[in-house]
């Protein structure tokens, strides 16, 4: 934002050198980027926070100098005369997309004489790097840029009927902008209409057929509010952005539409004459009234870690143009103005305090009193989650939630939906949500592997990005993401051990599974008891290839909040058993079709009080089982609590299991 110092002494006094006025200013959040001599007026650059919009304009700036250097403000009154007929008789303005615009308001003046601009407004423009084009325009972009409201101005008597339509585009619509260029405009994009096509892009860039001209006689002074997104949205998908635009896309006055209405008016009347019909046409919603926020006493030294006097702190915040509506020996209540929108909680309101009595004020070594916090439920789950997955030689990786089209596409078995895209004006390609973290992960294995990191072994915890039908907004569900140079089992492995940890009570189960991204045959679901946990299997070769990654890796992805809910974050002490285990194992002949989470269910069933786990070994096809058979070799862990069993019980127990999945499956123990 470039401020004129000539144009502030319009509001303030300025009687200090530039060089302190910056640096005072810098110290409280206006950033001086630089200062340049531009025919004699001083053009200084400030950053301004996009939570500081009330400094988008030469008001704000004058505003904040006055309260630092305990000057008097002062502000046009914007009170100008009127003739003629109601404004209402000239003109109508009817809103549509209410949700998007929450106030319009119209003036009307007529008989003016455009021309060009006196020397003083041209000068102050071309300080700010603004060409001057006539009086009237030059009016707008000046009231602009004094308090930070964008304005527009048409010639009445081109618009159809003579009346404006706030709506959205209609399908096919264009609109030559006044740059000169036409716009193909989709439907989501918010115009201002006359009664038969578009004139202006609302909030970015007025039409071309509806601009002021040398035979402008009538003109409507537009002053409105637009929703913030819907004004960004339309900028960045054509390209087209301007100080109105930038201004529209942060939080401005809710109440500087009226003022500015008027001071426009009253400029135009005195530079190019006319008559301002009496009355304005204001639509919008009631005007909001902010909320009180209380300040407690105490907290200041608490989070500053020094004291200010109180005297002190209601002269800040009443300089700052804050209402005092209660006081008491321990705190103070102000309502905060309508242009300062960033100003709702207590802690906003010590950083007012502090940053007006000065940051350098504050001593380098001074304590401030720091009370720990305690950690969250995810976060402690997470912690653990790492701590896991580190020490199983895993290493977290962090990538970008924006990613191109061959790595959006969801996990889940089925037809994938179309992901949700963000029109970003950096990132062209990267615009789409990822609705799975696994292709990300395979694409960092990759630059490692060009690197030289032959199996770079990743996990990651992140937020995925679901369409729901209807809704304009994802479901954002967490998931923690593996990849490595690991098989099945390995990675496998990796998870139980993971749920082992986490003490989960509900076992886990796996069941076959489809899809795209892995081999078949080497893919499943997990599941926690009966819960939906993720997928893992071994990446399909077609999918290393697509990847570029030479060696291979499996993958796995799990929903997060499942670990949430199940994990046990104070695991219960239990004695180590007092008797040895037996462990066996067998080798069954069955289907080549038998899932081995059937298997396993009915040998947990039938195999006694004493079982207590089950482990696959391998399978075996081939040799002298037939073309449609399979060898499932496991083992088996049993043990008693109170005794030693005999070798007699383990028998009975294996002749039970046998038994029992030949009368499920068929199955025949193998020779």
């Amino acid at each position: 934002m470039i401020v004129s110092w000539n144009w502030l002494t319009d509001y303030v006094r300025l009687d200090m050198p530039v060089e302190k006025l910056t640096d005072r200013l810098a110290l409280t959040g206006l950033n001086h980027e630089s200062t340049d001599d531009v025919g004699g007026d001083l053009a200084i650059d400030l950053e301004v926070t996009s939570n500081r919009s009330d400094c988008l304009g030469h008001l704000g700036v004058a505003r904040e100098i006055s309260v630092l250097f305990g000057k008097s403000l002062c502000i046009p009154a914007a009170n100008p005369t009127t003739a003629g007929a109601a404004v209402e008789s000239r003109t109508a303005v009817e809103v549509e997309a209410v949700d998007v615009c929450s106030r319009f308001t119209a003036r009307v003046i007529s008989g003016v004489k455009v021309a060009e601009s006196p020397w003083w407004l041209r000068r102050r423009l071309e300080t700010l790097g603004v060409r001057p084009i006539s009086n009237i325009v030059d009016v707008t972009n000046y009231v602009m840029f004094e308090c930070g409201q964008p304005l527009h101005a048409y010639d009445l008597n081109r618009l159809e009927e003579r009346r404006l339509v706030v709506r959205r585009a209609l399908p096919g619509e264009k609109l030559t902008a006044i740059n000169g260029r036409v716009y193909d405009l989709e439907p989501s994009m918010l115009v201002i209409a006359d009664a038969v096509r578009p004139v202006g892009l609302a909030g970015v860039m007025g039409g071309l057929d509806t601009e002021i001209g040398a035979g402008t006689t009538d003109v409507l002074i537009e002053a409105a509010q637009f929703d913030a997104l819907s004004i960004r949205k339309t900028a960045r998908a054509l390209g087209l952005f301007s100080p109105s635009s930038f201004r529209f896309e942060r939080p401005l006055d809710p109440e500087a539409a009226e003022w500015a209405s008027r001071r426009c008016a009253e400029l135009i009347l005195e530079l190019a004459g006319g008559s301002l019909h009496p009355g304005v046409i204001d639509i919008g919603r009631p005007k909001p009234t902010r909320e009180p926020v209380s300040l407690r006493f105490a907290q200041i030294p608490r989070v500053l870690g020094i004291a200010v006097d109180r005297p002190e702190v209601r002269t800040i915040l009443s300089s700052l143009g804050l209402e005092i509506v209660g006081e008491s020996d321990a705190s103070i209540t102000v309502r905060p103005p309508s242009w300062r929108a960033d100003l709702d909680r207590e802690i906003d309101l010590i950083e007012e305090v502090a940053r007006i009595h000065g940051y350098e004020h504050i001593p380098e070594d001074r304590s401030v009193p720091v009370t720990s916090a305690p950690r969250g439920r995810r976060e402690r789950v997470e912690s653990e989650i790492r701590n896991v997955l580190t020490g199983l030689g895993l290493d977290e990786a962090a990538t970008f939630s924006l990613v191109e089209d061959s790595l959006a596409a969801p996990i889940e078995p089925g037809p994938a939906s179309a992901p949700l895209r963000v029109d970003h004006s950096s990132r062209r390609r990267e615009n789409a949500l990822r609705q799975s973290l696994i292709p990300s992960l395979l694409a960092a294995r990759r630059h490692n592997e060009a690197h030289g990191a032959a199996d770079a072994q990743l996990f990651e915890i992140a937020d995925v990005y679901l369409p729901r039908e209807g809704r304009e907004l994802p479901d954002e569900p967490p998931r923690l993401a593996l990849a490595a140079g690991r098989d099945f089992r390995g990675l496998k492995g990796v998870v139980e051990s993971l749920i082992t940890r986490l003490h989960v009570a509900e076992p886990l189960s796996a069941r076959p599974v489809e899809s795209a991204l892995f081999a078949p045959g080497r893919a499943a679901e997990l599941r926690v008891g009966d819960v939906h946990l993720g997928y893992l299997g071994e990446i399909d070769a077609a999918q290393l290839e697509r990847f570029e990654l030479r060696g291979a890796c499996a993958a796995a992805e799990l929903n997060l909040n499942v670990l949430l809910d199940k994990a046990q974050l104070v695991p219960k002490a239990r004695p180590l058993p007092s008797f040895p285990a037996v462990v066996r194992d067998l080798s069954l002949v069955v289907d080549r079709s038998l899932a081995w989470a059937d298997l396993a269910a009915v040998v947990s069933e039938s195999a006694g009080n004493s079982f207590r786990a089950i482990e696959y070994l391998d399978a075996f096809q081939g040799g002298n089982l037939a073309d449609d058979q399979q060898s499932l070799h496991f083992g088996m862990t049993f043990r008693r609590d109170d005794r030693t069993l005999t070798g007699e019980e383990v028998d009975l127990a294996l002749k039970n299991v046998i038994e029992a999945c030949s009368r499920k499956f068929g199955a025949k123990l193998r020779g």
